[in-house]
């Protein structure tokens, strides 16, 4: 830790001294939980910043850097804790992450980055099937996706079009054999109303005891479609030649959006299918493990600085649902206060939890 702290302090000296452009987002927050465990009732406080900066070098290079640092107690401390990723002061935990370090070089027509960074895929707004390298949980909707050690370079043809090759590190770091790194390319199409991204992965094989014989295949198939009404849909489809899944190796979404009253009221749906082998089942560690899903929203501007939105995360196979509701008010331009009360009511990976509220202040710079 103390290796790492002094990490940080360089890189925080070092950014001031050369960095263009410098922002970031910092939050206090309080949470409660109400479940049926011993104890009925916990308690978490919580302060999160995110820094990030970026370097321009000449015309072409930007050096990208991001990191998080957290002071926590109570309930949001424990899972720190226990995996050691954490150092404790007199009434807190604190904790100290990478979140992005990257080189991007843009060219006339081919753009590359490399580094940690974020290789998002498919147009989703809610599961994000074919996003399987950064996978979304819903039931976060506004937490941060890690990033992926790896390289992509994009080429432009015409300004509708995009060809990308990429290449992701294994999953496990300390893998020297270098089994289950991931290669692939995407194609994006744009039209005046519509855009088609189509992506194809190869995950080599590793050498773990459960790793694929010959590895796995992913064919991934986004659409959007912008006819009033907003649409999208959104399938991984994860071939395993050493098995037989079927349809249980596909995860698709579709879904729809739309604005009313001038803008002011904003609805959003869309339905997961989710195979139980799929990337969805595992890359959300385990706990969309069922078939049938749905997440319904709508979110209600009062004015310039208050909003609110009702939201339901639904499972039809055992018909679980989770009704979230959510205010925020922006007091002046970038400082926010915001609340978040959920009833999980037996959805998966929530436990015997009955109650979560959270609540705090966001200030982004």
């Amino acid at each position: 830790m103390k290796k790492s702290l002094l990490i940080i302090i360089v890189f925080v000296i070092s950014g001031g001294l050369f960095a263009q452009d410098w922002s970031g987002v910092s939050e206090s927050s309080f949470n409660y939980v109400l479940s049926e465990a011993n104890p009925e009732h916990s308690f978490g406080f919580e302060q999160f910043t995110n820094l990030r900066l970026r370097v321009r070098t000449r015309d072409s290079v930007t050096f990208n850097g991001a990191f998080n640092l957290i002071a926590m107690s109570g309930n949001y401390a424990l899972g720190p804790i226990m995996t050691g990723l954490a150092i404790s002061g007199e009434n807190y935990a604190a904790a100290m992450e990478l979140e992005r370090l990257f080189i991007r070089i843009a060219g006339e027509h081919i753009d590359t980055e490399a580094g940690l960074l974020r290789m998002n895929f498919g147009y989703g707004q809610v599961w994000g099937s074919s996003d399987f390298l950064n996978p979304r949980n819903p039931l976060a909707i506004n937490a941060r996706p890690r990033g992926v050690l790896g390289i992509n370079s994009a080429f432009y043809p015409t300004d509708t079009l995009r060809l990308m090759a990429f290449a992701a590190a294994p999953k496990n770091p300390l893998e020297f054999q270098g089994g289950g790194i991931i290669p692939g390319i995407v194609l994006d199409q744009h039209w005046w109303n519509a855009s088609l991204q189509a992506i194809y992965a190869y995950e080599t094989v590793g050498f773990a005891d459960d790793s694929p014989e010959l590895g796995l295949h992913r064919f991934g198939l986004s659409l959007k479609l912008d006819l009033v009404l907003g649409f999208v849909a959104d399938a991984l489809y994860v071939l395993d030649p050493d098995r037989n899944d079927g349809i249980d190796a596909l995860s698709a979404g579709l879904g729809f959006d739309y604005s009313f009253l001038g803008g002011d009221l904003y609805v959003l749906a869309e339905y997961l299918y989710n195979g139980s082998s799929s990337i969805s089942a595992l890359g959300f560690g385990g706990y969309w493990m069922n078939n049938h899903y749905l997440y319904a929203s709508a979110m209600y501007r009062f004015n310039d600085f208050f909003t609110m939105s009702l939201s339901t995360l639904m499972c039809f196979d055992d018909f679980a649902f989770q009704p979230i509701i959510s205010a925020d008010y922006e007091l002046f331009q970038g400082f926010s206060l915001n609340l978040t009360a959920r009833i999980p009511n037996s959805m998966e990976g929530t436990g015997d939890t009955r109650f979560i509220l959270n609540t705090g202040a966001r200030l982004r710079f």
